[in-house]
């Protein structure tokens, strides 16, 4: 293992850039002595929330996808999130969850941070698992167009081990949570 870059940029400049991202062209040096060009979207960081109720259920979002042209089953997330501490993610995590969901959580925890770009973009993911939730009034901009349903956690689990759930992050978020969540027993009539 070695912390040596093996390719670095000679010259670089944004091509474009709008409020949300930027795309970014690089003349690099490559290992071999050529020189190259990359294009990198600069993206901020984002947060996954996977919301656990105060009745041990999961929230997930009902949410159209414009790029994708598409409705997919979603745990509240966000982008544009300037996080360089924990403390910060944080922070935007609680903002998104209340902001998507209405929810407000009791207590938080860390998941982990994961590349969700690695080959062209610079965002990073941070993952958070909230308990103690309870839902409120929403704070959707007028490009989200979502609802939010409540599941009991081992149907959420069923849908995302199905392939009900695509996006991929959020189903990481999801599988780390996992071992965190209390398992739900069926209720006997």
């Amino acid at each position: 293992m070695t912390d040596e870059h093996p390719i670095y940029p000679l010259e670089s400049h944004r091509v474009w850039e709008c409020p949300w991202y930027a795309v970014r062209q690089d003349r690099i040096h490559l290992p071999d002595g050529s020189e190259g060009v990359y294009n990198v979207v600069e993206l901020a960081d984002a947060v996954w929330i996977v919301p656990v109720t105060t009745e041990g259920e999961i929230v997930l979002l009902w949410h159209y996808r414009y790029p994708l042209r598409t409705w997919g089953w979603e745990l509240p997330s966000g982008g544009g999130v300037i996080s360089r501490t924990t403390e910060e993610a944080l922070s935007a995590a609680q903002r998104e969850l209340r902001e998507e969901a209405g929810g407000i959580a009791d207590n938080w925890r860390y998941l982990m941070q994961v590349s969700t770009t690695k080959g062209i973009g610079t965002e990073h993911a941070h993952l958070f698992l909230a308990t103690g939730v309870t839902l409120g009034e929403t704070e959707h901009e007028p490009a989200e167009v979502m609802t939010i349903h409540t599941f009991p956690s081992a149907e959420v689990y069923r849908m995302a081990r199905a392939g009900e759930i695509h996006d991929g992050v959020g189903v990481l978020a999801l599988l780390l949570a996992e071992p965190f969540l209390v398992p739900q027993t069926p209720s006997i009539p």
